[in-house]
């Protein structure tokens, strides 16, 4: 999936071979012009259009023997059809949200906190919850690319960056130009994670340890701060090119190692066909 200035595109691999395209307008919001505002909106904006794309393509990648049905999908297919198959899927969203918010926000909290019972961590508490996050995310993203279909999902996300890479290099979107470009982007999704998770760890070291639960809550609270000033700052990096930006962004291009792999030539290839259509005619409207 690529977005541009004004359209957002989807390429899909078909099980023939072919090249599936789905391209659609971008919506203008006065938010978008609003600092840290922009960050949150644009945050739920992209889970939204990500989780939508994401079952589209799912749709048309899949052959007719992996689409078939497991019995509670049946049941369900069969007695509230596509309204209820749509109600499972929003559950399981919903589902897969609070599963992170009590990974990374609750349970961080109280894991320190109950070190802290049998140790005085002193100011340290708030940064070694901090590590906690980070060891979670890492080590939660290394497990999974360890999974066949993620290592040919971040294949994608590599023939992603390396595409857009080589569209602001200058050169020519051809499969011999995007396998010489890099496969790290500054402004990825994985990037911005990892700033959010370090950014939450000087926004809620001013809150109090004296109550595990009500900590939690604050942390849950100040989210759309910490979301909003992470977003500022990927911004920040992704449009300036010096010593600051590159020591910024060194974490988030590390852990990229992780979530991204070198792509094949089909891989490439679905990738420009995404990046062709959102293109601007003026290449100084696509600066980010």
């Amino acid at each position: 999936m690529m977005r541009g200035p004004e359209k957002i595109a989807m390429a899909v691999r078909k099980p023939d071979g072919g090249i599936h395209t789905e391209v659609s307008e971008v919506r203008s919001h006065a938010w978008r012009k609003w600092p840290l505002v922009r960050g949150v909106c644009s945050f739920v904006e992209s889970l939204v259009t990500g989780y939508r794309y994401l079952s589209k393509s799912a749709d048309i990648a899949l052959t007719e023997e992996e689409e078939e049905l497991t019995g509670f999908d049946k049941w369900v297919d069969e007695k509230f059809g596509e309204k209820g198959t749509n109600f499972v899927m929003g559950a399981a969203s919903v589902l897969g949200i609070a599963l992170a918010v009590a990974l990374f926000v609750f349970l961080p909290t109280f894991l320190v906190g109950l070190i802290g019972r049998a140790l005085d961590l002193g100011w340290t508490r708030t940064l070694l919850e901090g590590l906690v996050k980070v060891a979670l995310l890492v080590g939660y993203l290394a497990a999974v690319s360890r999974m066949k279909e993620m290592k040919r999902l971040f294949g994608y996300h590599g023939a992603e960056h390396k595409t857009i890479a080589c569209y602001e290099a200058g050169m020519e979107l051809t499969t011999e130009n995007i396998r010489t470009c890099s496969r790290f982007h500054p402004r990825c999704g994985t990037s911005f994670l990892l700033i959010v998770v370090l950014v939450s760890i000087l926004v809620n070291a001013a809150l109090p340890w004296s109550n595990l639960g009500l900590r939690a809550v604050y942390k849950l609270l100040l989210l759309p701060v910490v979301v909003g000033i992470s977003y500022e700052i990927i911004k920040f990096c992704g449009r300036y090119d010096n010593p600051v930006t590159h020591a910024v962004s060194a974490p988030g291009l590390w852990l990229q190692h992780i979530t991204t792999n070198e792509p094949d030539d089909s891989m490439i290839e679905c990738a420009v066909a995404a990046i062709r259509p959102v293109l601007p005619e003026n290449r100084e409207e696509a600066a980010w």
